[in-house]
């Protein structure tokens, strides 16, 4: 045998290979609080780096249109069953490619183009793919958005009850991208039930709360759940749907060959390897001082003067309302970046200010406490953030911001980054 050896990623691409040190050492000394973000574990990584990015499975285990599947199968049978067990779930399909993918596969599963479906409107903290008139759910369905009520911006059961009796859609979402409360799951089963309609929980966000117990599950209620596996699952960039056995045919069919080609068995592996790390018992330790340290971060904000969307959180977000101070979201984000301290500007319920220039910060907790941080550091992420504030309602002066960068650096200096 000739011995054969390749260049390796600085050989090959070193303008490449030095962004993403870039990368690396900026996510090790930024104070990450995007809410959809996280660090994966080593171990995760490495699954995502192997040589089964090479491999097409086309298909499920078992029911193959390729061959040379002898390990293909078990590692997604694997990633099954680990994903049934850490939900409960009757059944679970681990193939789609992201959180938009799965919640796509559900409608093609359960509705038909054309029909009504309903889920909370973007403006007030729910996501494109729950039926907003710019996304594919918007345009080939005919949706119908419900609100949260402006005194105290939390969603309005009783208008959900109110609209899926007027317009008895074929679905409901349950879920958000940027609402800070506990949803009630039950509540909106109940009002499914009532009409008629599948009820749909997209736990994008909070999936790694309800694996460690943090939050309520949605699996007892609803028909189908849909959930990304990085973000607070601490997983690899994927997605991943859950059902009750009824619609376990119709959903595999609508992810493959329904939206999908070959899965990306890569991130499969990946998958298997975060629902076991979810399934360890420092896993609900984790998810649990999430919330905690989301709540302290709260108080602190709020005792630096500052308004909270529906006055603190349940989960690992909150929302920052700076229309008091008349202040663009996406101005202040941007030298918060260059501050250390990254986060992003979002839409708060009733905005006077246009979406691509809103009045709110979305602040995430998921990857600071996966580097170690509990509640007794969040009077130090607070003034910080407080402090970066400041600086960027008076301009933000580059000198201001470097001393901040610095602070950040080094109280983040103890705190390993996982997987870097």
């Amino acid at each position: 045998m000739i011995a054969r050896t390749e260049p390796d990623l600085h050989e090959v691409d070193p303008e490449i290979e030095a962004l993403m040190r870039k990368e690396d050492a900026r996510q090790r000394d930024s104070l990450r609080l995007i809410a959809s973000e996280n660090y994966a574990s080593r171990a995760v990584l490495t699954a995502t780096a192997g040589s089964l990015t090479n491999k097409y499975a086309e298909g499920y285990p078992g029911k193959r249109y390729y061959e040379g599947m002898d390990f293909i199968d078990p590692i997604e049978s694997i990633a099954i069953a680990r994903a049934r067990q850490l939900f409960a779930a009757e059944h679970a399909n681990v193939q789609p490619y992201s959180g938009s993918p799965a919640n796509l596969a559900a409608l093609l599963a359960l509705c038909q183009p054309g029909d009504t479906i309903m889920g909370l409107s973007l403006p007030a903290g729910g996501h494109l793919t729950h039926g907003w008139k710019v996304s594919a759910t918007g345009i080939y369905y005919k949706a119908v958005q419900y609100g949260v009520r402006r005194d105290d911006n939390r969603i309005d059961m009783d208008e959900v009850r109110s609209l899926a009796r007027e317009h008895r859609p074929k679905l409901i979402w349950v879920g958000h991208s940027a609402y800070p409360r506990v949803l009630d799951f039950p509540a909106f089963a109940a009002i499914a039930q009532e009409v008629g309609a599948y009820l749909a929980a997209d736990i994008a966000h909070i999936a790694g709360l309800v694996a460690g117990g943090a939050h309520p599950s949605p699996v007892p209620h609803a028909d189908v759940v849909t959930t990304t596996t990085h973000k607070t699952l601490r997983g690899p960039r994927g997605g991943l749907i859950l059902c009750k056995a009824a619609h376990a045919a119709a959903i595999d069919k609508a992810v493959f060959p329904g939206l999908q080609g070959g899965p990306h068995n890569h991130v499969t592996a990946a998958k298997a390897v975060a629902f076991k790390e979810a399934l360890a018992p420092s896993f609900t330790t984790y998810a649990h001082q999430i919330v905690a340290n989301a709540r302290a971060l709260a108080e602190v904000l709020i005792g630096r003067g500052f308004r909270l969307v529906t006055g603190g959180t349940d989960n690992h977000l909150m929302l920052v309302d700076l229309s008091p101070r008349e202040l663009s979201g996406r101005k202040i984000a941007h030298v918060l970046n260059g501050c250390g301290i990254e986060l992003n500007a979002n839409s708060i319920p009733f905005d006077p200010r246009k979406p691509f220039d809103p009045s709110g910060l979305r602040v995430g907790l998921a990857a600071i406490t996966s580097r170690g941080l509990v509640t007794e550091h969040m009077g130090t992420v607070g003034e910080l953030i407080a402090d970066a504030i400041e600086v960027a309602a008076a301009g933000g002066d580059p000198a201001r911001c470097a001393a901040i960068r610095g602070r950040v650096a080094e109280f983040l200096a103890p705190f390993a980054a996982p997987g870097l």
